[in-house]
């Protein structure tokens, strides 16, 4: 049984996330990869050190509130030297590298969720679709993306005909056979090393969600196993 809270409160939503890209030069890539991704750009400061601080909303309705909105700015040098001697300590990336690491990263290629993630949810399947769609010819064609993109996809554990029939004809979800930790809902997952997290600072993964309307029970309300 989860607690509950027993202090009164008024309504909360969630406020914001602060998210990093790692060098001064990719700021303006980042920021393009979030616009793709359909956030929008309100604010985009350059600070005197030439670097550039960006607010995005997750909607335009968001625009002028305290809430919904993204963060990002060029990764700090504190927090990039201690990265930094992180991968020092762990060997990263030569033929000494702790094997902790390939584990860590085993885990993740194999579930987009086991670590860190920022998730936004849809309202449109169409729209989903239709970001990655242009996310995956990007990664083939775009000069400044081309390879640095990751995209993994998950169907919702099969049984509702109606939505496996959805998704059966889906340019995106049609031969996917890797499924969420519950059902009548989707999840769109991007990888890129442009933005960090994590304990390696090395990449920053988003979700993407979609529900699929008048069910009461989905992918995020109820967690379930195969």
């Amino acid at each position: 049984m989860a607690a509950e809270s027993t202090i009164e409160q008024g309504v909360r939503s969630m406020g914001h996330m602060a998210l990093h890209y790692k060098t001064p030069d990719e700021g303006p890539v980042a920021a393009r990869l979030l616009t793709m991704l359909g956030y929008v750009l309100t604010q985009d400061l350059v600070l005197p050190s030439g670097a550039h601080f960006y607010r995005f909303v997750v909607d335009a309705s968001h625009r002028s509130r305290g809430d919904g909105i993204i963060y990002l700015s060029v990764l700090p040098d504190a927090q990039r030297d201690l990265m930094q001697a992180i991968h020092d300590a762990l060997h990263v990336g030569t033929g000494h590298e702790h094997p902790a690491v390939a584990a860590l990263r085993a885990k993740i290629d194999e579930d987009p969720e086991f670590t860190f993630h920022y998730g936004t949810l849809l309202e449109s399947l169409e729209d989903l679709e239709q970001i990655f769609l242009a996310l995956e010819d990007a990664n083939a064609n775009d000069p400044e993306l081309k390879g640095r993109l990751k995209l993994v996809y998950n169907r919702p554990l099969p049984g509702d005909a109606e939505v496996d029939a959805w998704l059966d004809a889906s340019p995106i979800y049609r031969s996917v056979n890797r499924y969420a930790y519950g059902k009548n809902g989707v999840q769109a997952f991007v990888e890129t090393d442009l933005l960090s997290s994590g304990m390696l600072g090395e990449t920053l993964m988003l979700e993407f969600d979609y529900i699929f309307p008048d069910r009461a029970n989905h992918l995020l309300s109820v967690v379930e196993w195969q």
